[in-house]
This record gives C-alpha cells, sequence and structure tokens, in this order.
C-alpha cells in the first residue's frame, strides 16, 4: 500500500514534525506520498523557510547536506518517502 510507512519514514516524519513546530499534525496524518511544498490536496504546503529548517534537521539528525543548486535534493524534497530513500542512499556512500 503507497501510504504504508516505513520506520525511517515513520522518525523522519516525527522529525519533521518536531523541527517544522507542525505539534498539530500527528505523525500518522502525514502520508508519505503526499506533497510537502505547493498546496496540492493533502500536502502540507510548506515553503522555502521550511525548506531550510528541514536542511538543517537534516544535516543534524542524519549528517546529510542538502544543497538548493542539486536537482536531485529538489527531487528529494517532493514527498516525505523522496526525502527518506534520498537521506538514506545519502548515508550509504
Amino acid at each position: 500500500m503507497p501510504d504504508e510507512r516505513s520506520a525511517d519514514e515513520h522518525l523522519l516524519a516525527e522529525r519533521l514534525i518536531q523541527a517544522l513546530n507542525l505539534e498539530h499534525l500527528a505523525v500518522g496524518e502525514l502520508s508519505p506520498t503526499a506533497a510537502l511544498f505547493g498546496h496540492e490536496s493533502g500536502g502540507l504546503g510548506l515553503d522555502s523557510i521550511d525548506a531550510l529548517e528541514i536542511a538543517l534537521m537534516v544535516q543534524k539528525h542524519y549528517g546529510v547536506t542538502l544543497r538548493s543548486e542539486d536537482p536531485d535534493t529538489i527531487a528529494a524534497l517532493t514527498s516525505l518517502r523522496s526525502l527518506s530513500a534520498y537521506v538514506l542512499a545519502q548515508r550509504k556512500q
């Protein structure tokens, strides 16, 4: 099922909620495939300031640097699932 969350996605969702002060949002309400940015149905509607907060959180917790000029980073910030996959792949390098 596409909305089932892996353990890594669950932990990343918890960290995203904390880093972005989204306490009104339960981890279970954050679909791993929903858009993080923009205002598509079910998306979070995050903005560029949120992207900076995400980059800081990812650096702190995972030791992975997200670079705004890198097309792979832009693709990674599409959803929780894509961000989790990107972070895990970068950690293995």
